[in-house]
């Protein structure tokens, strides 16, 4: 079981190294550009290694029809108008750039086509991630890998039969892919956290994990399990409008996640056996013999 190391800016992510931590910001700054610098700010605070976004063509993502479709949200009457409110423009991304260089933390994208990665392409990203819902976009995974960039693979709501055809079309080089089970919010019973297992023996890469679900606890498991990566859903409040916001931790959450993340690697040790020099007096103490 193990797999080699993929660097992701100036860290590496795989078997023995400490477990990268992404923020996902999603879509739960609610087209709010300050919120989006907010969230940013409690991640770094928090010390997690990356945040992320996602990036949307909305005419190409979605059709007429669906973007016609009643909704009724803060942007207007339609799906379109959410979705288009969603988005960040090019000036806004170079806000998100700048500001996330002056914190030193990384940032990407999922991106939901092709246009997407030409969009974030011009950032020079560290990585890419491409969402479960896109995992059998053959064309899409294509149009990744022209970029040459390190490419984190969700595999949420997909067969093991879909997951071995996107690897591969995406080859295995600079890949990791994340368990994930796409419900908002996941529910205990269906995280199939030995998943973890299952992929590092199948497909001998760096494995992590998306979680969706409340709480810590098991998300904390995953990185216990050999989770390389972990992605948790970040919000400033779970009440904000919105429909990630359920599925994700609050600032307080994510640095406590962080601290048993860092805990448990601290305590982790080589798995050798040694007497420590701090045993050595109380070895003497109390046995009777040896």
């Amino acid at each position: 079981m193990g797999g080699y190391n993929v660097k992701i800016g100036n860290r590496l992510v795989g078997d023995n190294q400490p477990c990268y931590f992404v923020a996902e910001i999603g879509i739960n700054h609610n087209g709010s550009l300050d919120t989006a610098k907010e969230l940013i700010k409690v991640s770094s605070d928090a010390g997690c290694h990356a945040v992320k976004f996602q990036k949307r063509t909305i005419d190409v993502v979605y059709s007429p029809e669906d973007l016609d479709r009643l909704r009724e949200n803060p942007f207007g009457s339609t799906n379109g108008d959410l979705k288009r409110g969603l988005e960040f423009s090019l000036a806004e991304y170079h806000e998100i750039d700048q500001y996330c260089k002056e914190l030193n933390i990384d940032w990407f994208a999922s991106c939901w086509d092709e246009a997407s990665v030409d969009f974030i392409e011009q950032f020079n990203p560290p990585c890419y991630k491409i969402a479960s819902a896109s995992l059998t976009d053959d064309g899409l995974l294509r149009h990744h890998r022209k970029y040459g960039r390190p490419i984190i693979l969700s595999t949420g709501m997909s067969t093991m039969a879909e997951i071995e055809h996107a690897i591969e079309v995406l080859g295995k080089d600079e890949l990791i892919v994340l368990h994930s089970t796409s419900t908002y919010p996941a529910q205990l019973e269906e995280l199939n956290l030995k998943m973890i297992y299952t992929l590092k023996d199948k497909f001998n890469l760096p494995i992590g994990y998306s979680g969706h679900e409340p709480g810590l606890s098991t998300t904390f498991a995953a990185a216990v399990m050999g989770a390389s990566m972990i992605e948790k859903h970040i919000t400033l409040d779970r009440a904000m409008w919105g429909s990630d916001q359920s599925a994700s931790v609050e600032p307080h959450g994510v640095k406590k996640l962080l601290e048993y993340i860092n805990q448990w690697e601290e305590a982790s040790g080589s798995g050798i056996k040694v007497v420590y020099d701090s045993e050595i007096p109380i070895r003497k103490k109390l046995r009777r013999k040896g």
